[in-house]
């Protein structure tokens, strides 16, 4: 079986690093600037432990003004961000990330994570619950096709 959506995420990560490769080298210009929203809980992601309190499941960065040490890895990108005057360096898996966009360019990617699969189980299965509960009311429309 083919994982399309595996290989769509795959090419929307390499967009990513593809960005973040030339963000490293020459700088951001005009007024781009990056959003970067990951799972700060997932294994590949090393954040200071007060940052993981104060955003225990998800976090948005923005990569614009103030940014140090861009580098990027294979897995991974590490960023060194200011939090209240504290420089304070980030390693960021990338499939930790949910989705990075530059609002300047209007441009962005929804990425298919461990948390938005998890989330669509949980969605699914409302939605199941709800058509159990509900059964009465639902209609089969297979006596109302068309034989050909």
């Amino acid at each position: 079986m083919i994982d399309y959506q595996k290989i769509l995420n795959q090419n929307m990560i390499s967009v990513l690093k593809d960005i973040l490769k030339k963000i490293s080298k020459e700088g951001l210009s005009n007024n781009n600037h990056l959003y970067v929203t990951f799972i700060t809980n997932h294994k590949k992601v090393k954040i200071p432990e007060w940052l993981k309190k104060k955003y225990p499941q998800e976090m948005t960065i923005v990569i614009q003004y103030e940014f140090y040490d861009l580098e990027v890895f294979k897995d991974y990108f590490s960023i060194v961000l200011s939090f209240n005057n504290l420089k304070t360096k980030l390693k960021i898996g990338f499939d930790s990330i949910n989705s990075f966009a530059d609002p300047s360019a209007n441009f962005g990617l929804q990425l298919q994570t461990l948390i938005n699969k998890n989330k669509e189980k949980e969605d699914n299965k409302n939605k199941n619950n709800d058509k159990l509960e509900n059964k009465n009311n639902v209609i089969n429309f297979s006596k109302y096709k068309k034989n050909n």
